[in-house]
């Protein structure tokens, strides 16, 4: 079976950012494998272009410019907010808040995001909000370890039920 739309997708791979020999940023095993509904949204469209077609057992090897994933970095993305704003009850928690740290962030109208501490000022906290891959060109290796048709349930939930599950 090919993959095609709708069908659910079981892959094995490697990520690199540089080049196919880069630092490897992400790795998922044949124990425990990457599974997800072709075409249901849930992966980036040039990802998907460059398997569509692969049947079990197929490898693939291709990379996905920076622009076909999370974009380039917007400096815009690069804020100084108030030291303030990460208080709780008026205190101001370093081994929560510190360079390096992903702190969970929500906008004026609800909606929820990552926010990534660059550096702490004596006053602010500069939080890059960017994807943590923006600006990187991706370089993926792999193996198609399965491909079957989604049930009806995962059809209509948009997503894989069973071992791999995406809940």
């Amino acid at each position: 079976m090919e993959i095609s739309k709708n069908k659910v997708v079981e892959l094995s791979y490697i990520l690199h950012f540089d080049d196919f020999n880069g630092d490897i940023i992400e790795e998922v095993t044949n124990d425990n494998p990457f599974t997800f509904i072709y075409e249901s949204g849930f992966m980036l469209d040039a990802f998907e272009n460059n398997i569509k077609g692969l049947k079990k057992d197929d490898t693939f090897k291709f990379k996905i410019a920076c622009n076909d994933a999370y974009g380039e970095v917007n400096e815009k993305n690069i804020v100084d907010l108030p030291k303030n704003v990460f208080e709780v009850d008026g205190k101001f928690n370093k081994e929560i808040i510190f360079a390096g740290a992903k702190v969970p962030m929500k906008d004026e109208q609800g909606n929820e995001f990552d926010g990534f501490i660059i550096d702490i000022t004596k006053d602010t906290v500069i939080v890059d909000f960017n994807h943590p891959m923006a600006g990187e060109d991706l370089y993926f290796e792999g193996r198609v370890l399965n491909v079957r048709e989604a049930t009806k349930e995962e059809f209509n939930h948009g997503h894989v039920h069973g071992n791999h599950c995406e809940h």
